[in-house]
């Protein structure tokens, strides 16, 4: 009798639904609830788990004070893209001065705002935000100026500080 559990590619099968399966385990636990990124590790993890979910085309807002993990959310969320892809790692920073820092894999450009510094809508008329480009991903930092930021599907990241200072937390809205 063949036993098809020693066979090497239904064993990688296998893994990869266990895989999916405690990925959307994961997702569902934490899609409303809040998920503790107090140490860069923890936030690593968080940014890892989600990249699977990413085809292109997708707007992902993050909201949060300044200093709580947002920039090192998308840092961790763009390396994982290169390294799935072998790619080498790029110093990921915060484009506070212009505004838009763009980021290449074989299959995406991830688009990174910041718009910190914009104190009004028109100053960012030009940066073409929400164009249509499922060949990209759109990540922006401090999303509160822009109007009718509604008309997209996003996935809302809202970090908060927590403990006086001492813990910071993630939650996360829009993800499906």
């Amino acid at each position: 009798a063949l036993n098809l559990l020693n066979c090497p590619k239904i064993k990688q099968i296998t893994l990869v639904l266990e895989q999916k399966v405690l990925l959307n385990q994961m997702l569902t636990a934490i899609k409303d609830s809040k998920i503790d990124i107090t140490s860069e590790e923890s936030t690593r993890e968080l940014a890892e788990k989600l990249t699977p979910y990413f085809n292109g085309g997708e707007y992902v807002f993050l909201y949060g004070e300044m200093g709580v993990g947002k920039t090192t959310f998308v840092k961790h969320f763009i390396n994982k893209f290169h390294t799935n892809e072998k790619l080498e790692l790029t110093e990921v920073t915060s484009p506070t001065f212009n505004l838009l820092n763009e980021y290449k894999t074989k299959k995406f450009t991830i688009k990174h705002y910041d718009l910190f510094r914009i104190r009004n809508i028109s100053e960012i008329k030009d940066l073409d935000i929400f164009d249509k480009n499922n060949q990209s991903i759109t990540l922006v930092e401090w999303p509160q100026i822009l109007e009718n930021n509604d008309e997209v599907k996003s996935i809302d990241l809202f970090f908060t500080y927590e403990n006086e200072l001492k813990n910071r937390t993630v939650q996360i809205k829009g993800l499906n």
